[in-house]
């Protein structure tokens, strides 16, 4: 009998082990079960006063061949709407901290230079400021996100700003603002105290930076304000808990703590090229992209610590991949080339975001035009859309959808003894009631076979699908040049019943929708 047992059980591992060899990848997604809303934030933009993001990025000036309406360029306002921009923050970053709104506004005749001591130490001749912002966030339909200057600036200077736009009263700031051909209030609800105070917007420690935080935001009024403070380095949870055991008491002033993470190849001083990469360089790409999740979730327990009602969003409004300059630019332009390694890291990012909707209200990829991991590329009157940008556009179905709890295996990733899980997903459920599952399959070299099962509804009756990928894993679009990477329709599925059969290609994204 003993000899029988351990037959039977040896057979029945066995078989298991077959199945679960057969079908190692498997997506559950329990269609009825999601609480959570997917920020349509989250699908937010960043635009900097660095390099070429503003100047012959978004403006190009009213005097410019270049087809523009009042000095903002015309094919980059139908582009970027294709992916539907929620938000977009502006105009720092560490230039931020530098600038001074009233240099910005005002006939651009007379609006005075300075220099961009920040990036590239060149001339910033202010043509592109408030108003011309919130004039690019009207057009894109986008709510624009305005970072405050705390590291060189003042109280009374961030007061009157907030002012300045969102003041419908009789003032001195109101008064100014219609001066300068602006009758009505732009009600800008969200506002940065500060940038990356630990470094560049003031080399502060925690404690005098959640005091400046109070202050400052105790003087934002005029309008129905969100304020996010300056989070510290993404491995500083000393920080983020200084500051957050610090506003506790002033719950009132904080609605928002900023998160900023940034990709690196092999680490800050080991940037490698953003094309001319091999293998080696992917995975660790990878690998430190999936690192974020750790770092994400051990700021958001200590949110969930100190701020159980879950008042206080994640903003995590600087994040991509960070390369070498293409060869021949300017270092502190930080122009960069975009391929099929940016388009999957891209839908690691958006899918981990996604998933931890509950914390994470708006999010922020850098840069939007011609700076790091960018969606669009210029030079001169040419625009190329590159794949971080397809897998934008294919992923804004998931923009104020409900969160759908999925349960994920799959294999490995195998890479020099090291191992990364293969598959990430994401999925949601619109408003008129469609499912979709977003996929990435980092290995670039093999194939997945996904096994998806909806739970959840009577019957699955349709699918259809887009896929991002290339044959290359450094394939990317370049100006004077047939588009290598985009958006193409995916039939690389089976449907049966409730259960979908997927062949998701080597170093690829996906996205399903499913009825």
């Amino acid at each position: 009998m003993l000899f029988i047992r351990v037959f039977l059980a040896v057979t029945i591992l066995s078989f298991t082990g077959l199945i679960a060899a057969d079908k190692p990848n498997r997506v559950i997604v329990n269609a009825d079960l999601g609480t959570e809303k997917i920020s349509k934030n989250i699908y937010g933009h960043f635009a900097e006063h660095l390099g070429r993001c503003i100047y012959g990025g978004f403006w190009v000036g009213e005097n410019s061949s270049i087809p523009n309406t009042h000095g903002i360029r015309n094919d980059v306002i139908a582009a970027i709407r294709e992916i539907a921009p929620p938000v977009i923050r502006w105009p720092g970053g560490c230039f931020a901290d530098t600038y001074h709104w009233k240099d910005g506004i005002g006939p651009r005749d007379q609006r005075p230079s300075i220099i961009n001591s920040t990036w590239g130490g060149v001339t910033e001749d202010n043509s592109f400021g408030t108003h011309e912002f919130l004039l690019l966030c009207e057009l894109l339909d986008s709510e624009p996100y305005i970072c405050i200057n705390v590291g060189s600036g003042t109280v009374q200077e961030a007061s009157d700003w907030v002012e300045y736009v969102n003041s419908d009263a009789k003032s001195p700031m109101t008064d100014l603002r219609k001066k300068n051909g602006r009758e009505k209030p732009w009600n800008v609800k969200y506002w940065a105290v500060g940038n990356e105070s630990w470094g560049c917007g003031g080399n502060m420690i925690p404690e005098y930076y959640a005091d400046q935080f109070k202050q400052f935001s105790t003087y934002l009024r005029y309008g129905n304000l969100y304020r996010v403070a300056s989070g510290g380095t993404d491995p500083d949870f000393d920080w983020t808990e200084t500051v957050l055991k610090k506003t506790q008491k002033f719950k009132n002033l904080i609605d928002g703590y900023s998160f900023h993470y940034y990709t690196f190849c092999h680490g800050w001083d080991d940037k490698t090229s953003a094309t001319d990469f091999n293998e080696n360089d992917w995975f660790h790409t990878m690998k430190n992209t999936i690192i974020m999740e750790e770092r994400l979730k051990r700021h958001i327990a200590l949110m969930d610590e100190y701020d159980p009602a879950n008042k206080i969003g994640l903003i995590a409004d600087e994040w991509g991949n960070w390369f070498k300059v293409e060869p021949g630019t300017n270092p502190g332009f930080l122009y960069q080339q975009n391929t099929v390694r940016d388009a999957v890291t891209a839908a690691l990012y958006l899918n981990i975001f996604n998933n931890h909707a509950r914390r994470v209200k708006m999010a922020n990829i850098a840069q939007t035009i011609n700076v790091l991991q960018a969606m669009l590329l210029t030079k001169d009157d040419k625009l190329v859309k590159t794949p971080t940008f397809y897998v934008f556009k294919m992923y804004k179905v998931h923009q104020d959808a409900t969160l759908l709890p999925i349960n994920l295996v799959c294999e490995d990733y195998s890479f020099n003894g090291m191992t990364l899980p293969s598959v990430s997903a994401s999925a949601s459920k619109d408003n008129s009631g469609k499912t979709h599952l977003s996929l990435c399959n980092i290995n670039p070299n093999k194939d997945a076979s996904v096994e998806v099962e909806i739970r959840g509804i009577n019957k699955l009756s349709k699918v259809k699908g887009e896929i991002v990928t290339a044959s290359a894993m450094n394939a990317y679009n370049d100006f004077n040049k047939p588009e290598n990477v985009n958006c193409r329709p995916f039939s690389g599925y089976k449907l049966k019943n409730n259960t979908v059969q997927i062949s998701l290609p080597s170093k690829s994204v996906v996205t399903l929708e499913l009825e």
